[in-house]
């Protein structure tokens, strides 16, 4: 039998026959291996075999744990997510399991915390970046820089709030952009989001005139980025007028102030001049939405700022306007084969940012013990753009 072979991975995956074999310990891995056949015989561990050891199969599993921010229990309180210490994920073909680096804090997050959302894991969270710390199908390389976003994260498999997740393969992506950690998890879902209901779902073209209300929101300015730098002309809306100059800094032609009657208070829309609307106040502001665009125009909601409550006594042929398309976007289904993750350009979003086409920044830097003081800025509406924690 060769020499045992040390090795000071945390995780390890180790190709002897034609099936990958994770070996998992706390403290360093002895492996030991014939040269021909190759089976593996058990390693040494420096801390004892735990009960649920696998002895039988060709490989030791000694449990790795990791932090996590779990919902403990539902509720408005910001008590309810606490910091424990979970078993390490272990993925499975076609996972990729990711070192989280940095995440980005969202209201569905607030609304899971709740018990709001129709679904919610354990551990919340439903993007982050990070680096492959192991992939079973191969479909990314070991350590390089990703961000996942949805596929069940946060809602029907343990998220990203932790220091390791597994996403599906098909909802990560290479992000490498000499961006920080911070600046990267400012990106994921904002502009994943952003991206699939501007360019997919309105089909936005530069020299047509959008209205994205709610712009001071995370998504908000992450459309109004990428509208603006696809030249278009973008009217935005927000609550706040003291928010106003910001959002003509980043490009909005005007801005107006967010409300139920926007349509009769906006001249474009009584002049049929608006192409576009993209409505991420949300069911509130729908009904107003619809009457904004020309005939031919298109309206997309893609957020819920205003509540999850849903429209009472909605009656589409006498409410809707005629002539005017309504559809919706819901980040959630980012894997599914009509929408793969890899149709948004997140390279080259990322690529702009580091050149300063536009601001991407995150408006807040989170330790990961200061979850709740994240939470507690979005629950009382002064985040201010995207938060994001560091792992």
């Amino acid at each position: 039998m060769p020499t045992p072979r040390r090795i000071d991975l945390r995780i390890l995956l180790v190709r002897f026959t034609s099936h990958p074999i994770f070996v998992r310990c706390a403290d360093e891995i002895h492996i030991f291996a014939e040269t021909i056949g190759g089976e593996l015989e058990p390693p040494n561990c420096t801390q004892p075999l735990p009960s649920t050891c696998l002895v039988d199969s060709p490989f030791h599993h000694c449990e790795v744990t990791m932090k996590a921010i779990v919902i403990d229990h539902f509720g408005p309180g910001l008590d309810s997510l606490v910091i424990k210490d979970l078993p390490q994920p272990v993925p499975e073909n076609g996972d990729v399991l990711i070192q989280i680096k940095a995440f980005g804090v969202n209201h569905a997050e607030m609304h899971m915390r709740r018990g709001e959302w129709p679904e919610a894991a354990y551990v919340s969270g439903i993007e982050c970046v990070g680096i492959v710390a192991a992939c079973p199908g191969g479909e990314f390389p070991i350590g390089a820089k990703v961000a996942a976003a949805m596929g069940g994260l946060g809602r029907t498999r343990n998220g990203s709030y932790a220091e390791y997740t597994c996403a599906p393969a098909g909802n990560v992506a290479g992000i490498d952009a000499p961006l920080s950690w911070a600046e990267l998890a400012a990106i994921p879902e904002s502009y994943t989001t952003a991206w699939t209901a501007l360019f997919r779902n309105l089909e936005l073209k530069a020299g047509e005139m959008l209205v994205i209300r709610g712009a001071t929101s995370a998504l908000g300015k992450a459309a109004l980025n990428l509208a603006v730098t696809a030249g278009a002309k973008v009217i935005a809306t927000s609550r706040d007028p003291v928010r106003f100059q910001a959002l003509l800094d980043a490009g909005a032609v005007k801005v107006e102030r967010e409300g139920p009657d926007l349509a009769s208070r906006l001249p474009e829309a009584g002049a049929k001049q608006v192409d576009k609307v993209l409505n991420l106040v949300g069911n509130s502001a729908l009904l107003d939405s619809i009457k904004i665009p020309r005939r031919g125009g298109k309206v997309c909601q893609a957020g819920w700022l205003g509540s999850l409550a849903p429209v009472k006594d909605f009656d589409p042929m006498t409410q809707m306007a005629s002539g005017v398309d309504f559809n919706l976007f819901g980040s959630w289904v980012f894997g599914e084969p009509e929408f793969p993750l890899h149709d948004v350009p997140l390279k080259s979003i990322a690529a702009d940012v580091a050149a300063s086409k536009f601001e991407a920044k995150p408006a807040r830097v989170f330790q990961f013990e200061e979850i709740s003081e994240a939470h507690k800025l979005m629950q009382e509406n002064k985040a201010n753009g995207k938060m994001v924690v560091l792992v």
